[in-house]
């Protein structure tokens, strides 16, 4: 069985009393080992999945009414599924609302009364 390597001692500087370091040791991401950018990453890609122009953004906005979803709804189908809402496809969209609320996510949504930029 090896015996542990024992620590050579530090030449004691001036002013040294042999304490502890003074800088504190780095601390781990939140988001787990290694990992920080991938949280920056994820925030960024929201943002910009969500951010669109003023008229792609009134568009689905119109086309949500027009299909009796929120836009919302309708912008989360075409993330993610990557096609456009029809009409046969607002039954099952409609099915997703509770499941949507239980996990905390906004299912009202709608752009009526908010103040869009303009490009």
């Amino acid at each position: 069985m090896r015996q542990p390597a024992l620590r050579k001692p530090r030449p004691a500087r001036i002013g040294d009393n042999g304490g502890p370091p003074l800088e504190e040791k780095k601390r781990k991401p939140e988001t787990g080992k290694g990992e920080i950018g991938r949280s920056f990453d994820w925030r960024f890609a929201h943002r910009k999945a969500w951010k669109k122009p003023r008229e792609i953004a009134l568009r689905r906005q119109e086309r949500a009414e027009a299909l009796g979803l929120t836009y919302e709804e309708y912008t989360l189908e075409v993330l993610e599924r990557g096609y456009f809402p029809q009409v046969e496809h607002v039954e099952t969209i409609v099915a997703k609302r509770p499941q949507r609320r239980s996990d905390g996510g906004v299912v009202g949504q709608s752009l009526k009364g908010m103040r869009l930029k303009k490009s």
